[in-house]
């Protein structure tokens, strides 16, 4: 009976090990953007600024984002994640984060692919918030690690 009793502990302590395993080895990684009309390409002039921080959860792969703004020369049309580009490069969209007149500051989470993590974490995406006034953009900045 002893012998039965320490087997099954081991075997329950074996598989808490085996569901806790894969959380020990979860990172969250931080990211954030300074938003401006000199970061567009070609660059706005624009009163408006902004910022973005991220988390990054490597387990899930949940991209968790809150961005602020102000000064805006027009009511919010939308705003973005771009990809894949340098700072002196445009992309296409990669992931909506924002739709017409939503206020700030907005917050969301999207679940990426492999594919997407990669080029995030290499800093090749953007954010890019567009007005009336400026439909490409008015404020833009960088993806990059904290």
């Amino acid at each position: 009976m002893f012998r039965l009793r320490n087997a099954a502990g081991a075997m329950f302590a074996l598989g808490a090990l085996l569901v806790l395993a894969p959380a020990a080895q979860a990172d969250t990684i931080k990211l954030a953007a300074t938003l401006s009309g000199k970061n567009e390409v070609p660059p706005v002039q624009t009163p408006a600024d902004g910022s973005a921080e991220m988390t990054l959860d490597t387990a899930s792969r949940t991209l968790t984002w809150t961005v602020t703004f102000q000064g805006l020369s027009a009511e919010l049309r939308a705003a973005h994640f771009h990809g894949q580009a340098s700072m002196t490069e445009n992309a296409p969209i990669v992931v909506p984060i924002a739709k017409r007149d939503d206020k700030s500051p907005f917050k969301g989470s999207k679940v990426l692919t492999p594919e997407q993590v990669e080029a995030l974490l290499a800093g090749r995406w953007y954010i890019n918030v567009h007005t009336a006034t400026h439909p490409p953009g008015e404020i833009r900045g960088q993806v990059v690690r904290q």
